[in-house]
Order: structure tokens, then sequence, then C-alpha cells
């Protein structure tokens, strides 16, 4: 639902295509106040508006709907020669917004002809009925005429006053199908000046069919955005003579998820996503999300594998630290600080200190031994010196007196077990917990930890051999 609603990739570095267009409008003023007015795009099929912008220096801009179609407005009190505004709109392809459909259905438009055009259109209207069945044939076979390189004197005499656009659409109206003259902007990247294109548009079957009387083609390309779809005139400007417009496009490519982002901020199941989070804490679930993950990969290496480690879900933690350090750095700074840490936990043992104290005091040390560690690294160069801190305190002064005691009860052996598997589980989750793929699911897409959560209760309900445990068993294979 995330995925379909809000737009949000499966995949992370996807890249959407985008096209940013520009409008501008220039005309003459003199001394007079100015109100210009352009029909701006209206949820045009086949694309989605992203956002749009006006740049007119000392002009107000406001964007007015009237009588359902929507107009960008300038304004200024007095100008005087050249002027020349912007508007800038970024659109997205969208292959979904293809619905064209209408309620209530239109009807036809009266039409007014001169007493020759009116025979003369009658006379094509009544040869292209006898060539076609529907609405659609009726309107290619009237193309067909319209732009026959050698017309007949009927074809001649309406397009010696009319466009091509103009006179088909006379002739649907006058056939009684209902008609909307519309312009369009075919789009290729880095052009510069482009003006529109008139479109037709007719009405059939509950929606509206594009016709391009220039070509004959039927249907919209996918290049085609439909700047104007019938209403009023293009472009009104009062105060100014000579105005025109031309358009500039080019293409980006953005990222996926910012466009998603950005377009459906609010809308939907998006306020249950973390997205709407100051960064700060956007940056705090990015790696708490990739805890269960973590979780996930301790349970599989104790209850399938069978790797002992030092603490439960600390090779979690270790993992997360190495997320903010590095692997290599991460991994001497972890054995360093143990090492050093279960040396002076060898003097501490001489005090009789209580159990509380000697873990307090360990404490302590150990953001000493951090500290220089992190100094050291700095003097001799490493940028990442610093980030030793984020390695968890409390967790490693505890695994220094675990393994402190498990060293005096069992001997060095099971601290170079349990502490090694800590490692190298830890290694696993993290090489695992940093993979771009896993990030960007967990964070985009968060109920996907109620699969991990399934997971990790099913191998909970496990209770047979571990592979490692399968050595120890090798010998009953064996027998007869």
């Amino acid at each position: 639902m995330r995925h379909i609603q809000l737009g949000i990739p499966f995949w992370p570095g996807e890249q959407k295509q985008a096209w940013l267009i520009e409008a501008r409008i220039d005309f003459q003023s003199f001394n007079e106040p100015v109100l210009a007015n352009m029909m701006l795009p209206d949820n045009p099929p086949g694309f989605t508006l992203l956002n749009e912008v006006a740049a007119s220096p000392g002009y107000g801009f406001a964007i007015i709907e009237h009588d359902g179609q929507r107009r960008g407005e300038w304004s200024k009190n007095n100008a005087a020669g050249l002027q020349t505004l912007y508007y800038k709109a970024q659109l997205i392809p969208d292959a979904n917004k293809v619905d064209m459909t209408e309620s209530p259905r239109p009807i036809a438009r009266q039409v007014l002809w001169s007493d020759a055009e009116t025979t003369a259109a009658t006379d094509i209207i009544d040869q292209a009925r006898s060539k076609s069945s529907t609405p659609e044939s009726l309107t290619r076979e009237l193309l067909r005429l319209l732009r026959n390189p050698e017309p007949g004197q009927n074809t001649a005499l309406l397009l010696t006053n009319h466009s091509t656009a103009e006179a088909l659409d006379k002739l649907l109206n006058q056939a009684g199908i209902p008609t909307r003259l519309s312009v369009g902007l075919y789009l290729e990247d880095a052009r510069r000046r482009q003006g529109l294109t008139p479109m037709i548009e007719i009405f059939t079957e509950g929606r509206w069919l594009v016709f391009d009387p220039q070509t004959g083609f039927q249907g919209l390309p996918e290049n085609l955005l439909l700047w104007q779809r019938g209403g009023e005139s293009l472009l009104d400007v009062v105060g100014g003579r000579n105005s025109r417009v031309s358009f500039s496009m080019i293409e980006q490519t953005l990222p996926s998820l910012k466009l998603a982002q950005s377009q459906f901020a609010g809308q939907g199941l998006a306020w249950l996503g973390v997205h709407s989070l100051p960064i700060e804490e956007q940056s705090m679930f990015k790696l708490l999300f990739l805890l269960p993950l973590g979780a996930m990969v301790v349970v599989f290496m104790r209850i399938i594998i069978g790797l002992k480690t030092s603490g439960t879900f600390m090779p979690i933690l270790i993992a997360l630290a190495f997320l903010q350090t590095s692997l290599g750095l991460g991994l001497i700074s972890f054995i360093s600080i143990v090492a050093m840490g279960l040396v002076i936990r060898t003097w501490l043992s001489r005090l009789n200190l209580l159990l509380v104290s000697r873990i307090a005091t360990l404490v302590v040390l150990v953001v000493f031994l951090v500290s220089m560690l992190s100094l050291v690294g700095y003097q001799l160069g490493f940028s990442t010196g610093m980030t030793i801190t984020f390695f968890p305190m409390i967790i490693i002064a505890w695994t220094i007196e675990r393994m402190s005691i498990l060293w005096e009860e069992e001997g060095p052996k099971q601290v170079v077990v349990q502490g090694g598997g800590s490692l190298l589980v830890a290694v696993f989750a993290y090489l695992i917990m940093q993979l771009p793929l896993f990030g960007h699911l967990t964070f985009n897409f968060p109920e996907l930890n109620l699969i991990i959560l399934a997971i990790i209760m099913l191998m909970g309900q496990y209770t047979g051999y571990k592979l490692s445990e399968l050595r120890r068993f090798r010998a009953m294979l064996e027998q007869p």
C-alpha cells in the first residue's frame, strides 16, 4: 500500500524521469497598469504536476480557478517597455493518469458558417459519413479530406478562412459530435522557444479522444503534454501589446524516493511513516529499524548454527557501532578496549570491590579508554577516530566483567570462544545491516519488521540439533 499509494520505490537509488517546463511571456507596455493571465496545466492526462512557481520581479502573482480552469495572473501597477514574465512547472510522467472521462455528457455546439461554407460543410460531412460508422471513424475521414494534398473545392473553401483544427472542430459539431479545442506541448529534451500544437478532442462513449489535426494521429502520445483543454484563450494581456508566449523544456532525472516524499506528503499512509519527523529523529529511527534485522541474525547464529556469544544481544549493539565507524576500525577499537579492560579488571579484583562498585568503576575507566583511543586516532590522522565514541559504554563494561569472571572460572579458552563468537556474529549482522537494500526497506517500509518478528518466533520453536553439534555426534552416524 505504501508503494501504490505513496509511490515509495522498493529498490534504493531508483530514478524517475521529470520535465522542467518554462513558459515565457513577452509583451510591450506603455506606462499603464498591467494585468496578464495565462492558462495553466490542470491535471493533464499522462502527467502529474509536482510543483510550479512564477518568477517575475516586480509583479504580483496568483493562481486563480474559475469555471473549472486554472489560470496564472500577473499584475503590476505601472509598467513600461518590454516586459517578460516566467512560469515554471515540474511534471513527472504518470502512465496511470489516462482517465479522460467527464460527467455530465457535453453537447455539440451550434456552428455558424457563411452560406457557401454551410453548403460545403454539409457535402463534406455527407461524404465522410458514407465511409464511417462511429464518431472516431468520422473524425478520421474528415481529417483525411482536410489533409488531402489535393483538396476538393468544398475543402479548399473551408480552409481558406479556417485552420485545419478550426474547420475540423466546426464540422464535428455540425455532425452532432461534442468537441473541444486543446493545445499541447510536445516534450523534447533541451528545446527552446517552442510553440503549442493545436489538438482536437472528441467526446464519445463517455470519454475524450485526442486527435492531432496536423498528423491525423489518434490518441495521446507519451511525449505530449495537454497544456490547455478547451476554455478561454491561452493568454490575455490588459495594458500590453504584441504579447506572445514560448516554451522551453529540459528533461531531468530525480530520485524516486524524494519525488514520492514531496508529492504525497500528508496524504494516505504518509502520516504513519517517519518521514514527517525532524531529520534528527529520522536518523535515529533509521538505525533503530535495523535492530530487528540484527536480532534475527543473532537468533539464527545461536539457535540454528550454535555459536556461543558473550551476552545475548551484545553483538547487535556492536554491529550498530560498526555502522557508525567502519568494520576495520570498529574491530580494532573493540578488541583494544576489551583487552585493556581485562587488564584493568585483573587489577581491580585485588581491591575486593562489590559487584556494583566494580561495574561502575569499569564504566568510568572504559570512558577514559575510549577517549584516549579517539585522541590517539585523531593525532594519527584517522578522520573516523572520534566515531569510536558510538560504542555502548555500559555493554562494553559489562562484557569486560563477564569475560573476566569467565577467565577465572573456565579459563582463557572460553573467553576466546565466546568473545570470538560475539565478534563473528556482530560482523555477520553488520554485513547484512549495512546493505543499502535492507536499510531502504526497513526505514521506508517499517511494517516489514513484522515479517522479521515472525521468522524470529519460528526459529524460537526449533528444538533440533544445532549445526555445530553435528560434529559432536558424527561418531553415532559412523556406527554400524
